[in-house]
């Protein structure tokens, strides 16, 4: 397992989590991730990356809501747990991610080659 697979688990973590609106995927626009998050996600057709930036939508956006919700990046999974990335639906864990924890995602992010979901 290499180094940066086990610092995004061990994010993954430390990230709170709560339930999010059926049917809403609000938070769910085109957004960069780690080229190796992205390699644990199943492969999509150029067409298919186009038709969903086209929408401002995730390529992973189904009918149905996130369809690789249990795999999505460290970047959505922080979406509704600190203030910086409000849910548009006042959704929030209980307790909110540690200051601490959001900056290590932000400088993993900003330290990893990062591809367009």
């Amino acid at each position: 397992m290499s180094c940066t697979r086990r610092t995004i688990e061990q994010l993954r973590l430390r990230i709170p989590s709560f339930a999010c609106v059926p049917g809403c995927h609000d938070c769910c626009g085109p957004v960069t991730a780690a080229s190796e998050e992205m390699a644990w996600l199943p492969v999509k057709t150029d067409a298919e990356h186009d038709a969903a930036l086209a929408e401002l939508n995730c390529v992973h956006l189904g009918p149905h809501g996130c369809e690789v919700y249990a795999e999505r990046p460290l970047i959505c999974r922080l979406f509704g747990t600190t203030p910086s990335l409000p849910c548009p639906n006042g959704r929030r864990p209980e307790q909110m991610i540690e200051p601490q924890v959001e900056q290590q995602v932000h400088r993993l992010i900003a330290t990893t080659r990062q591809v367009l979901v």
